[in-house]
């Protein structure tokens, strides 16, 4: 496709810079499942390549693992903790929106790339799908594969446990800007009124310091109450952050409910500026109601100047996820929508692990997930926190791989592994990729596999512009206006408003680089 040739995007924005799951679909595979107790050589059903289960090769010394971009030869595992956060594509869109490119360091491909719907099988039950998808690129020997898990789909409302949900929000000073505080009171008014009788809802807020609006408070009988305190929230002083948290987790044990989802709800723009500001340090004060409790964190963020950084590790630590919101379309979706229909919980401790054949496999690349890596040998290890993913969620990573020349055969194997989270019994599935199975082309792919590698291309192209090389561009990257113009494409034929939205970011971006 003439719009998928190959150009590369860095020199235009480092010039800017400078300036100023496993069911397989479609891919001829096999899957298993089964209590997680493989043996070492259990085969995944691949022309006996062994499913994932230890790395076959030792990291290099003084190897960064962080800033590796493709795996040796004898190191043909990639493995890592699932994420379904989305708040860096939605600030980036706030900042493009704004006349400005966001900061590199604040694009995470992974968060593009899960923003949009996929059309994945779901399961009956708990656990994951997976589809396992590739195509080949005009540069030769790349391909791109996709491996996208899926959960069963959100229950119905009256279906799900009860929901006991503490609300820690932000009433800082920053927190005045419109946008912020009135959009998370708006939204809060509006998921109060979602929300079952049997549900419960409590209020902490922090500035300075933090306190105990609302204890602990069934819906039943109470919803003037409820939204009589959250009228009366106003902004003042500073941002303490780790106070609210450290209050808002005390809050949620003390009103801890046997049987149901309980969860902290961080609303803020994360720009802590009062007692603890560093991340680490506050998720160890809150270490043992988090454990000891299952209580799982969901951050959202809001404002123009936002602590992305601080938000993300929070989440990433601290058993849970992010999204941002910018606008009250965004924050109904997030309160009105997906904070109720998914408070279940289907998996804990969720890993995934993709073992390329390196027979077929010279080299590849992991698109994202920087700081969700885990060590090879901690796959299987379910003491090694992992992620915690609900009902009607998917997650999609995203490999760029350089097949040897001429040869065909088995490809990968991918394997999920999670925590069931009533019993804490493991699970996994698994399956493999031929290279048969491969697409010719990008155009040959479903629309929603396009989705996905346009959200890819986007964001590696927006995090190219740090200008120190940390990253490499996918092979056979597109110019923005060929991106933009098949995005636009895709919104028609999806007839989805993500997509359109998507279409028009990389427009702006594209504008802001002329």
């Amino acid at each position: 496709m003439e719009r998928y040739r190959t150009r590369r995007l860095h020199r235009t924005l480092l010039a800017l810079t400078a300036a100023g799951g496993l069911l397989l679909t479609g891919c001829g595979g096999s899957d298993s499942d089964d209590s997680g107790n493989h043996a070492r050589d259990s085969k995944g059903g691949g022309e006996g390549f062994p499913a994932p289960a230890y790395s076959q090769g030792e990291r290099r010394d003084g190897e960064n693992e962080d800033s590796r971009d493709f795996a040796p030869e004898p190191d043909h595992l990639s493995t890592f903790a699932l994420d379904v956060d989305t708040a860096s594509y939605g600030y980036a869109r706030r900042t493009l929106a704004e006349g400005r490119l966001p900061d590199p360091s604040t694009v995470r491909p992974e968060e593009f790339v899960n923003s949009f719907r996929q059309d994945y099988d779901r399961p009956d039950g708990n656990g994951f799908t997976v589809t396992v998808d590739g195509a080949r690129t005009d540069r030769e020997d790349w391909s791109l594969v996709r491996v996208g898990l899926a959960t069963r789909p959100a229950a119905d409302p009256g279906e799900r446990p009860p929901a006991a949900l503490t609300f820690v929000i932000d009433i800082s000073g920053s927190m005045a800007e419109p946008g912020r505080l009135d959009l998370a009171q708006d939204s809060l008014g509006h998921m109060t009124d979602q929300l079952r009788d049997d549900d419960s809802v409590a209020l902490v807020t922090f500035s300075d310091e933090a306190e105990t609006v609302l204890p602990m408070t069934r819906l039943d009988g109470n919803r003037d109450e409820i939204h009589d305190a959250i009228d009366s929230l106003e902004p003042t002083d500073s941002t303490n952050l780790g106070a609210g948290m450290e209050t808002g987790y005390e809050t949620a044990v003390e009103g801890l409910r046997e049987g149901a989802t309980n969860r902290v709800v961080l609303i803020s723009d994360a720009l802590a500026n009062t007692g603890d500001t560093d991340a680490d340090t506050i998720l160890e004060r809150i270490a043992s109601e988090r454990r000891e409790h299952g209580i799982t964190l969901f951050g959202v963020g809001v404002g123009s100047d936002y602590g992305d950084a601080l938000m993300e590790r929070l989440a990433d630590k601290g058993d849970g996820h992010t999204v941002y919101v910018s606008d009250e379309a965004d924050a109904r979706e997030v309160f009105s929508r997906q904070l109720p229909r998914n408070i279940d919980l289907t998996a804990r401790d969720a890993k995934a692990q993709v073992a390329f054949d390196p027979e077929t496999v010279k080299e590849f690349r992991l698109v994202g997930y920087d700081n969700r890596q885990v060590a090879d040998d901690d796959f299987r290890d379910d003491s090694v926190d992992g992620g915690e993913i609900g009902p009607g969620h998917t997650v999609t990573a995203l490999y760029a791989v350089r097949t040897r020349p001429g040869t065909e055969g088995h490809l990968a194997t991918a394997s999920v592994r999670w925590l069931d989270p009533k019993t804490r019994a493991p699970h996994e599935r698994s399956g493999q990729l031929e290279t048969g199975s491969l697409h010719d082309s990008l155009d040959d792919t479903s629309a929603r596999f396009q989705v996905t590698t346009t959200a890819a291309y986007f964001a590696d192209a927006l995090r190219d512009g740090d200008g120190d090389g940390r990253w490499s561009s996918l092979p056979a990257a597109p110019s923005l206006g060929d991106l933009g113009d098949h995005a636009e494409d895709l919104a028609k034929e999806t007839e989805d408003e993500d997509v359109r939205q998507l279409a028009e970011a990389i427009g702006r971006a594209e504008r802001l680089l002329d």
